[in-house]
């Protein structure tokens, strides 16, 4: 009995706590009205905004309109209009989710002490948007814009106005660079590189980048030039150390008289077809205590060092990676040159004479549709180990040094390009680990000794050892 009695006052005490909480949920609608809505609680047109300002922790940013858009505390900071307007975006047609109406508590929902506080000024009016908690459950935040309502956002205004003073400049940008003209290089190097199509001073179809070497006109490795090119775009140009540079400053960053100045003329291409001559300029240098103090050899010793770069006469100064940097003092005559010891495709080579220990060698080809067949003593030979070998053939560094020792294999490659023309590579011993290349009876670098003996190798298994039939193209 004592047992049923139990079950029984337990059965009124849930009963009485459902009703309890009946009343209370009854009650709390009652009070804050909640529903379901679409409704666009702003319309402001981000042309007629004259003031924009929000804060958040410890960040407080102000700007206004003069034209341009000026920083309130110091109207020479370049501000990205471009992001100002971004901001204002979303407030030109600001939907909501939920609207609870009728609010007393705002604390429950974060806006006694807001995230965020965002202020808006037009000629006419001002908004004061206060950023409250986020709901977990609804993944929304709640916003209030004085009207005695609270409101759930499915665009939360904190994602872009959680930002700082650097995310609002406006950074200097480099071009892609795809219609370039000519490179000028002041400083460190001092030549020019000029694009020319369909030179007669290379032997390659690819080549169209060229410099003035010894009184003429000498092509550059394309795909070089276009590297730099490359690492040049990819600059990353945002870790500015100041963006109102003075003149008396520019020492202090080693750009008063920058180690190097990169100058890049090309054609833009405007939407209507039109192309308009443009041209970039890239200052940039060590720090200047840093090179007195003799660290002038990280890239010997794997060490960083602090540099900066300067686009134009911008007002901005960054400080760039150390790779960057070297990446960016890379661009001698040697850097951007061809490296391979033939000058020349070899799917254009059409005959290969071969001077090997005094004995001559004749290598001839015809081509049957679109490859190229080679034979030797009319027998027709597989031509894949030569070719790789002679292909290998690469500067391991260039020099002007005459040779002095013996040569160890001489080839002269006949073009079959207009005017048929001829190249004479020699190989001479030089030390252990290189050999000296003379291309056209001038000196040209140093290459591996046991990529000269591969090439050696490969001659011999020509000329000496029987052959399979085969085609090299």
């Amino acid at each position: 009995m004592k047992r049923y009695k139990r079950i029984y006052i337990l059965l009124g005490v849930l009963f009485l706590s459902g009703l309890a909480t009946l009343g209370l949920m009854r009650w709390e609608e009652e009070k804050e009205k909640i529903k379901n809505s679409d409704e666009v609680i702003l319309e402001i047109s981000s042309d007629e905004v004259q003031s924009l300002s929000w804060e958040y922790e410890s960040e407080k940013l102000a700007f206004h309109r003069d034209e341009r858009w000026l920083y309130d505390e110091d109207e020479a900071f370049p501000v990205d209009e471009e992001k100002i307007d971004g901001l204002l975006e979303q407030f030109e047609e600001f939907g909501v989710s939920f609207i609870i109406e009728e609010v007393e508590d705002y604390g429950q929902y974060g806006l006694d002490d807001p995230v965020c506080t965002i202020r808006l000024g037009t000629e006419e009016q001002s908004y004061e948007i206060l950023l409250g908690s986020y709901s977990t459950m609804d993944s929304q935040r709640y916003v209030s814009i004085g009207d005695g309502n609270v409101y759930l956002v499915k665009t939360d205004p904190f994602d872009s106005f959680e930002v700082t003073l650097r995310d609002m400049i406006d950074h200097d940008e480099v071009p892609q660079f795809e219609n370039v003209t000519k490179i000028q290089f002041e400083g460190a190097e001092n030549y020019s590189i000029n694009y020319i199509e369909n030179s007669s001073d290379t032997y390659r179809d690819d080549d169209i980048y060229f410099t003035e070497k010894d009184g003429r006109m000498g092509p550059l490795d394309t795909s070089g030039v276009n590297g730099y090119l490359r690492n040049m775009s990819s600059l990353d140009l945002r870790d500015y150390v100041t963006y109102n540079v003075a003149a008396e400053e520019l020492e202090t960053y080693g750009l008063e008289e920058p180690e190097l100045t990169v100058t890049v003329e090309y054609r833009d291409e405007e939407e209507d077809g039109e192309t308009d001559s443009e041209r970039f300029v890239l200052s940039v240098s060590r720090d200047p205590e840093e090179k007195k103090d003799g660290k002038e050899t990280e890239e010997e010793t794997g060490e960083e060092v602090t540099a900066y770069a300067r686009v134009g006469q911008s007002q901005i100064v960054y400080r760039i990676s150390s790779e960057d940097y070297k990446g960016l003092m890379k661009a001698s005559y040697d850097s951007l040159r061809h490296k391979e010891v033939l000058p020349a495709d070899f799917g254009d080579v059409k005959q290969v004479d071969i001077v090997l220990e005094d004995e001559v060698y004749e290598l001839t080809s015809e081509k049957k549709k679109e490859e190229r067949v080679y034979y030797y003593q009319d027998e027709e030979m597989e031509m894949d180990g030569f070719r790789s070998a002679l292909e290998n053939l690469k500067a391991e560094s260039f020099t002007d040094e005459e040779p002095t020792q013996k040569e160890e294999i001489h080839l002269t490659a006949y073009l079959d390009r207009e005017n048929d023309p001829e190249i004479s590579i020699g190989l001479y011993r030089y030390d252990g680990k290189y050999c000296l290349a003379v291309v056209d009876g001038e000196p040209v670098s140093l290459v591996a000794r046991s990529d000269v003996v591969d090439l050696v190798e490969a001659v011999r298994q020509i000329v000496w050892e029987e052959q399979p039939s085969g085609s090299s193209g």
